[in-house]
């Protein structure tokens, strides 16, 4: 496992981008993310105070409630495009893994001052250089210097919708759905 970071979160032509950074590795890990995902963290980390607990909140404090420790997060396996994380729990001595969506994952980790960890084999295949990501002034991401970026972004939205239903993970499949509509909006319009 390779320890991370997060490094920033960023707003691309397909949607939110969490980048997570090597701590003794080059290569960075940039995960899109839904916007509710999203908001959660940049509210976290611009210290923003919310009147009420958001969800990551919620969730934390009743892991405190129930005194178990989050030890770590690990984003460990990246199939067909889509991430998986587990949370690494402990109390009294117990360990228990569960499964997350990294989005979750990591506004949980922020929260809890918990460590990070990307295994390799993700990283070796997700990973990138800092040179590899052009980014706009505004820290846009433009686009990733990829053998595998032929096809367009329309194109992996409709494969990734298609698969989201498939999975009967119709949430994914509703974020995509307005990623994909903001897309065909915005190249209606130009």
């Amino acid at each position: 496992m390779i320890p991370v970071i997060f490094d920033q979160l960023l707003f691309s032509n397909m949607g939110f981008v969490v980048i997570l950074k090597g701590k003794t590795d080059k290569r960075i890990l940039p995960i899109f993310i839904g916007a509710v995902e999203a908001r959660a963290i940049a509210l976290y980390n611009n210290k923003v105070q919310v009147p009420r607990p958001l969800t990551h909140d919620l969730l934390k404090n009743i892991l405190d409630y129930l005194e178990w420790k989050l030890r770590r997060i690990e984003v460990c396996d990246l199939k067909e495009g889509t991430f998986y994380a587990r949370l690494i729990l402990e109390r009294n001595g117990s360990i228990i893994e569960i499964d997350s969506r990294p989005s979750d994952a990591i506004a949980l980790a922020l929260r809890s001052s918990a460590p990070m960890f990307v295994d390799e084999k993700v990283m070796e295949e997700a990973g990138r250089t800092a040179d590899e990501i052009k980014m706009s002034e505004e820290g846009e991401v433009l686009k990733t210097e990829d053998a595998e970026e032929t096809v367009t972004a329309e194109e992996k939205l409709k494969k990734e919708l298609e698969k989201a239903v498939d999975d009967e993970r119709y949430e994914d499949a509703a974020r995509i759905r307005d990623e994909l509509k903001r897309l065909e909006d915005k190249n209606a319009h130009n």
